[in-house]
Protein backbone atom coordinates (compact mmCIF):
# COMPACT_ATOMS: atom_id res chain seq x y z
CA UNK A 1 0.00 0.00 0.00
CA UNK A 2 2.60 2.33 1.18
CA UNK A 3 4.48 1.57 -2.01
CA UNK A 4 1.34 2.14 -4.14
CA UNK A 5 0.90 5.71 -2.58
CA UNK A 6 4.78 6.48 -3.79
CA UNK A 7 4.00 5.80 -7.16
CA UNK A 8 0.98 7.91 -7.33
CA UNK A 9 2.95 10.34 -5.56
CA UNK A 10 5.47 10.21 -7.98
CA UNK A 11 3.53 10.45 -10.75
CA UNK A 12 1.28 12.90 -9.58
CA UNK A 13 4.83 15.41 -8.99
CA UNK A 14 6.15 14.71 -12.93
CA UNK A 15 2.87 15.45 -13.61
CA UNK A 16 2.76 19.04 -12.11
CA UNK A 17 6.84 19.87 -13.07
CA UNK A 18 5.32 19.28 -16.30
CA UNK A 19 2.15 21.52 -16.17
CA UNK A 20 4.25 24.06 -14.31
CA UNK A 21 7.10 23.92 -17.55
CA UNK A 22 3.83 24.77 -19.60
CA UNK A 23 3.06 27.37 -17.80
CA UNK A 24 6.60 28.96 -17.44
CA UNK A 25 7.34 28.37 -20.89
CA UNK A 26 3.82 30.19 -21.96
CA UNK A 27 5.04 33.28 -19.67
CA UNK A 28 8.24 33.50 -21.06
CA UNK A 29 6.80 33.54 -24.54
CA UNK A 30 7.55 37.11 -25.75
CA UNK A 31 4.65 39.34 -26.08
CA UNK A 32 5.00 39.38 -30.33
CA UNK A 33 4.81 35.37 -30.14
CA UNK A 34 1.86 35.41 -27.58
CA UNK A 35 0.21 37.93 -29.47
CA UNK A 36 0.66 36.63 -33.13
CA UNK A 37 -0.87 33.04 -31.91
CA UNK A 38 -3.81 34.01 -30.64
CA UNK A 39 -4.57 36.39 -32.96
CA UNK A 40 -2.49 35.37 -36.39
CA UNK A 41 -2.86 32.11 -36.05
CA UNK A 42 -3.70 31.49 -39.89
CA UNK A 43 -1.86 32.28 -43.44
CA UNK A 44 -3.83 33.30 -46.09
CA UNK A 45 -3.48 31.78 -49.85
CA UNK A 46 -0.57 33.20 -51.93
CA UNK A 47 -1.96 35.00 -54.47
CA UNK A 48 -1.77 33.48 -58.18
CA UNK A 49 -1.09 36.87 -60.19
CA UNK A 50 -0.11 40.21 -59.91
CA UNK A 51 -1.85 42.19 -57.57
CA UNK A 52 -3.46 45.61 -58.05
CA UNK A 53 -2.37 47.58 -54.90
CA UNK A 54 -3.53 50.92 -53.18
CA UNK A 55 -0.52 52.63 -51.29
CA UNK A 56 -2.27 55.06 -49.18
CA UNK A 57 0.24 57.04 -46.76
CA UNK A 58 2.51 59.41 -47.02
CA UNK A 59 6.50 60.30 -47.58
CA UNK A 60 7.90 56.81 -45.79
CA UNK A 61 5.17 55.49 -48.91
CA UNK A 62 7.08 57.64 -51.61
CA UNK A 63 7.07 57.33 -55.33
CA UNK A 64 10.16 55.66 -55.48
CA UNK A 65 9.51 52.34 -53.23
CA UNK A 66 5.91 51.66 -55.14
CA UNK A 67 7.97 51.85 -58.08
CA UNK A 68 10.68 49.65 -57.43
CA UNK A 69 8.48 47.11 -56.16
CA UNK A 70 6.25 46.96 -59.39
CA UNK A 71 9.48 46.12 -61.34
CA UNK A 72 10.31 42.95 -59.31
CA UNK A 73 6.59 41.67 -58.98
CA UNK A 74 4.97 39.48 -61.09
CA UNK A 75 3.40 39.85 -64.25
CA UNK A 76 -0.07 42.01 -63.89
CA UNK A 77 1.00 43.90 -60.79
CA UNK A 78 -0.19 47.74 -60.89
CA UNK A 79 -0.65 50.13 -58.06
CA UNK A 80 -2.10 53.76 -57.76
CA UNK A 81 -1.41 55.54 -54.25
CA UNK A 82 -2.57 58.62 -52.02
CA UNK A 83 0.08 60.39 -50.16
CA UNK A 84 0.78 63.71 -47.47
CA UNK A 85 3.22 64.13 -45.35
CA UNK A 86 3.43 62.76 -42.38
CA UNK A 87 -0.70 61.94 -42.72
CA UNK A 88 -2.73 60.21 -40.21
CA UNK A 89 -4.96 57.75 -41.66
CA UNK A 90 -7.77 60.30 -39.95
CA UNK A 91 -6.48 62.76 -42.20
CA UNK A 92 -7.43 60.97 -45.63
CA UNK A 93 -10.77 59.83 -44.31
CA UNK A 94 -12.05 62.80 -42.59
CA UNK A 95 -12.94 65.69 -45.83
CA UNK A 96 -12.42 68.51 -43.65
CA UNK A 97 -8.92 67.36 -42.18
CA UNK A 98 -6.17 68.51 -43.88
CA UNK A 99 -2.94 66.44 -46.08
CA UNK A 100 -0.10 68.66 -45.83
CA UNK A 101 1.68 68.51 -48.95
CA UNK A 102 -1.55 66.62 -50.54
CA UNK A 103 -0.48 68.83 -54.19
CA UNK A 104 3.04 68.28 -54.22
CA UNK A 105 3.05 64.56 -53.08
CA UNK A 106 0.10 63.79 -55.74
CA UNK A 107 1.61 65.47 -58.47
CA UNK A 108 2.02 62.16 -60.80
CA UNK A 109 0.26 59.62 -62.56
CA UNK A 110 -0.18 56.90 -60.34
CA UNK A 111 -2.41 58.91 -57.68
CA UNK A 112 -5.51 58.31 -57.27
CA UNK A 113 -8.49 59.83 -55.03
CA UNK A 114 -8.35 57.36 -52.14
CA UNK A 115 -11.92 57.42 -50.99
CA UNK A 116 -13.25 56.54 -54.72
CA UNK A 117 -10.74 54.33 -55.54
CA UNK A 118 -10.37 51.93 -52.38
CA UNK A 119 -14.03 52.19 -52.24
CA UNK A 120 -14.88 50.79 -55.69
CA UNK A 121 -13.51 47.44 -54.96
CA UNK A 122 -11.05 47.11 -57.69
CA UNK A 123 -7.82 46.42 -55.98
CA UNK A 124 -6.98 43.63 -55.01
CA UNK A 125 -4.44 44.58 -52.26
CA UNK A 126 -4.75 47.94 -50.02
CA UNK A 127 -1.80 48.67 -47.78
CA UNK A 128 -2.47 51.41 -45.25
CA UNK A 129 0.66 53.21 -43.67
CA UNK A 130 -0.20 55.36 -40.35
CA UNK A 131 2.03 58.31 -39.35
CA UNK A 132 4.95 58.44 -37.18
CA UNK A 133 5.19 58.82 -34.45
CA UNK A 134 3.17 56.10 -33.68
CA UNK A 135 2.24 56.74 -30.27
CA UNK A 136 0.53 60.06 -30.71
CA UNK A 137 -0.88 58.74 -33.57
CA UNK A 138 -2.71 56.00 -31.13
CA UNK A 139 -3.52 58.72 -28.88
CA UNK A 140 -4.92 61.78 -30.73
CA UNK A 141 -5.77 60.48 -34.35
CA UNK A 142 -7.42 56.94 -33.08
CA UNK A 143 -5.22 54.74 -35.06
CA UNK A 144 -7.17 51.57 -34.72
CA UNK A 145 -10.48 53.22 -35.79
CA UNK A 146 -9.54 54.34 -38.65
CA UNK A 147 -7.32 51.59 -39.55
CA UNK A 148 -10.87 49.47 -39.46
CA UNK A 149 -13.18 52.08 -41.25
CA UNK A 150 -10.32 51.63 -44.35
CA UNK A 151 -10.62 47.79 -44.24
CA UNK A 152 -14.02 47.95 -43.99
CA UNK A 153 -14.25 50.22 -47.12
CA UNK A 154 -12.24 48.17 -49.05
CA UNK A 155 -14.49 45.11 -48.39
CA UNK A 156 -17.28 47.26 -48.86
CA UNK A 157 -17.47 46.05 -52.76
CA UNK A 158 -14.96 43.30 -53.07
CA UNK A 159 -15.20 40.92 -50.12
CA UNK A 160 -11.66 39.17 -50.82
CA UNK A 161 -9.66 42.22 -51.01
CA UNK A 162 -6.06 41.56 -48.72
CA UNK A 163 -5.43 44.52 -46.28
CA UNK A 164 -2.59 45.55 -45.20
CA UNK A 165 -0.65 47.56 -42.42
CA UNK A 166 2.96 48.28 -43.51
CA UNK A 167 5.04 49.10 -39.84
CA UNK A 168 7.22 51.83 -40.43
CA UNK A 169 9.89 53.54 -38.24
CA UNK A 170 11.65 56.59 -36.15
CA UNK A 171 13.78 59.06 -36.53
CA UNK A 172 17.74 57.51 -36.10
CA UNK A 173 18.16 60.41 -33.62
CA UNK A 174 15.06 59.10 -31.36
CA UNK A 175 16.12 59.66 -28.07
CA UNK A 176 15.15 56.50 -26.38
CA UNK A 177 17.00 54.68 -29.40
CA UNK A 178 16.39 53.92 -33.28
CA UNK A 179 16.69 50.37 -32.94
CA UNK A 180 14.55 50.25 -29.50
CA UNK A 181 11.60 51.70 -30.82
CA UNK A 182 11.72 49.02 -33.56
CA UNK A 183 12.07 46.65 -31.20
CA UNK A 184 9.45 47.52 -28.47
CA UNK A 185 6.90 49.47 -30.06
CA UNK A 186 6.39 46.52 -32.63
CA UNK A 187 3.88 44.25 -30.02
CA UNK A 188 2.41 46.77 -27.82
CA UNK A 189 1.59 49.37 -29.86
CA UNK A 190 1.69 48.35 -34.28
CA UNK A 191 -0.19 45.09 -33.18
CA UNK A 192 -1.50 45.50 -29.82
CA UNK A 193 -2.78 49.38 -30.08
CA UNK A 194 -3.68 49.50 -34.13
CA UNK A 195 -4.25 46.19 -35.84
CA UNK A 196 -5.91 43.31 -33.17
CA UNK A 197 -9.17 46.37 -32.05
CA UNK A 198 -9.23 46.75 -35.53
CA UNK A 199 -9.98 42.84 -36.80
CA UNK A 200 -13.42 43.58 -36.86
CA UNK A 201 -13.26 44.62 -40.24
CA UNK A 202 -11.71 41.26 -41.15
CA UNK A 203 -7.70 40.45 -41.32
CA UNK A 204 -5.52 43.21 -41.16
CA UNK A 205 -1.89 41.65 -42.35
CA UNK A 206 1.68 43.42 -41.29
CA UNK A 207 4.76 44.66 -43.68
CA UNK A 208 6.84 44.28 -40.94
CA UNK A 209 9.63 47.35 -42.84
CA UNK A 210 10.20 48.56 -39.13
CA UNK A 211 11.52 44.76 -37.68
CA UNK A 212 13.25 43.57 -41.57
CA UNK A 213 15.22 46.84 -41.38
CA UNK A 214 16.36 46.63 -37.37
CA UNK A 215 17.12 42.95 -38.18
CA UNK A 216 19.76 43.91 -41.45
CA UNK A 217 21.15 46.79 -39.82
CA UNK A 218 22.15 44.43 -36.89
CA UNK A 219 23.96 42.38 -39.94
CA UNK A 220 25.45 44.84 -41.40
CA UNK A 221 26.66 46.64 -38.23
CA UNK A 222 28.26 43.35 -37.02
CA UNK A 223 30.08 42.93 -39.93
CA UNK A 224 31.67 46.26 -40.23
CA UNK A 225 29.97 46.62 -43.54
CA UNK A 226 28.49 45.22 -46.59
CA UNK A 227 28.73 46.51 -50.02
CA UNK A 228 27.66 49.75 -50.12
CA UNK A 229 26.07 49.86 -46.31
CA UNK A 230 28.15 50.73 -43.54
CA UNK A 231 25.93 51.78 -40.90
CA UNK A 232 22.31 52.13 -40.71
CA UNK A 233 22.73 56.06 -42.06
CA UNK A 234 23.47 54.41 -45.36
CA UNK A 235 19.34 53.30 -45.23
CA UNK A 236 18.36 56.52 -45.22
CA UNK A 237 18.85 59.40 -47.76
CA UNK A 238 21.08 62.77 -47.51
CA UNK A 239 19.53 66.17 -47.96
CA UNK A 240 20.65 68.65 -50.82
CA UNK A 241 23.07 69.95 -48.18
CA UNK A 242 24.75 67.22 -47.14
CA UNK A 243 23.17 66.55 -43.96
CA UNK A 244 21.34 63.09 -42.75
CA UNK A 245 17.72 62.91 -43.59
CA UNK A 246 16.69 60.73 -40.17
CA UNK A 247 13.76 59.39 -41.57
CA UNK A 248 13.19 59.32 -45.18
CA UNK A 249 14.50 55.98 -47.10
CA UNK A 250 17.71 56.48 -49.39
CA UNK A 251 17.56 54.40 -52.79
CA UNK A 252 18.98 51.19 -50.57
CA UNK A 253 16.65 51.95 -47.91
CA UNK A 254 13.18 51.97 -50.64
CA UNK A 255 14.88 48.72 -52.28
CA UNK A 256 14.60 47.41 -48.65
CA UNK A 257 10.70 48.13 -47.97
CA UNK A 258 10.27 47.19 -51.90
CA UNK A 259 11.77 43.83 -51.37
CA UNK A 260 9.49 43.48 -47.91
CA UNK A 261 6.20 44.19 -49.85
CA UNK A 262 6.59 41.94 -52.26
CA UNK A 263 7.74 39.21 -49.91
CA UNK A 264 3.99 39.74 -47.93
CA UNK A 265 1.95 40.55 -50.64
CA UNK A 266 3.13 37.54 -52.94
CA UNK A 267 3.75 34.74 -50.22
CA UNK A 268 7.22 34.31 -52.11
CA UNK A 269 11.14 34.68 -50.91
CA UNK A 270 12.73 37.60 -52.33
CA UNK A 271 15.99 35.72 -53.06
CA UNK A 272 17.31 36.38 -57.10
CA UNK A 273 14.90 39.00 -57.68
CA UNK A 274 16.68 41.45 -59.43
CA UNK A 275 18.90 44.59 -58.19
CA UNK A 276 19.26 47.02 -60.45
CA UNK A 277 16.48 48.98 -60.36
CA UNK A 278 15.32 52.88 -61.51
CA UNK A 279 13.10 55.33 -59.42
CA UNK A 280 9.54 56.47 -59.96
CA UNK A 281 11.33 59.00 -62.46
CA UNK A 282 12.89 56.70 -64.44
CA UNK A 283 16.46 57.34 -63.07
CA UNK A 284 18.89 54.73 -62.11
CA UNK A 285 18.48 53.89 -58.37
CA UNK A 286 21.72 54.08 -56.89
CA UNK A 287 23.65 50.52 -56.93
CA UNK A 288 22.97 47.98 -54.08
CA UNK A 289 25.36 45.29 -55.39
CA UNK A 290 25.45 41.38 -54.94
CA UNK A 291 26.48 40.94 -51.58
CA UNK A 292 24.42 43.75 -50.06
CA UNK A 293 20.52 42.78 -52.48
CA UNK A 294 21.59 38.75 -51.41
CA UNK A 295 21.86 39.48 -47.34
CA UNK A 296 18.36 42.14 -47.69
CA UNK A 297 16.70 39.38 -49.77
CA UNK A 298 17.86 36.34 -46.99
CA UNK A 299 16.61 38.93 -43.81
CA UNK A 300 13.44 40.08 -46.14
CA UNK A 301 12.35 36.13 -45.98
CA UNK A 302 13.84 35.04 -42.61
CA UNK A 303 11.57 38.54 -40.63
CA UNK A 304 8.44 37.98 -43.62
CA UNK A 305 8.27 34.01 -42.73
CA UNK A 306 8.51 33.75 -39.35
CA UNK A 307 5.49 36.36 -38.49
CA UNK A 308 2.63 34.56 -38.57
CA UNK A 309 0.81 38.27 -38.38
CA UNK A 310 2.21 38.73 -42.21
CA UNK A 311 0.01 35.78 -43.10
CA UNK A 312 2.62 34.19 -44.95
CA UNK A 313 2.83 30.72 -44.17
CA UNK A 314 6.43 29.57 -43.45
Amino acid sequence: MRQRMKNWIGAGSVALAGVVAVLVTAAQASPRQSLAATAFATSDEAPARGLSVFHLGHSLVGRDMPAMLAQIAPTGHSYHSQLGWGTPLRAHWEPDVAINGFDTENAHPAFRPARAAIGNGSFDAVVLTEMVEIKDAIRYHDSSSYLEKWATLARSNNADARVYLYETWHQLDDPKGWLARIDTDYAPLWLGQVVQPARGAGPVRIIPAGQVMAALVRKVEAAGGVGPMRTRQDLFRRNEDGRQDMIHPSDLGNYLVALTHYAVLYHRTPMGLPYTLRRADGSVAAPVGSALAHMMQETVWQVVSDRPETGVAP
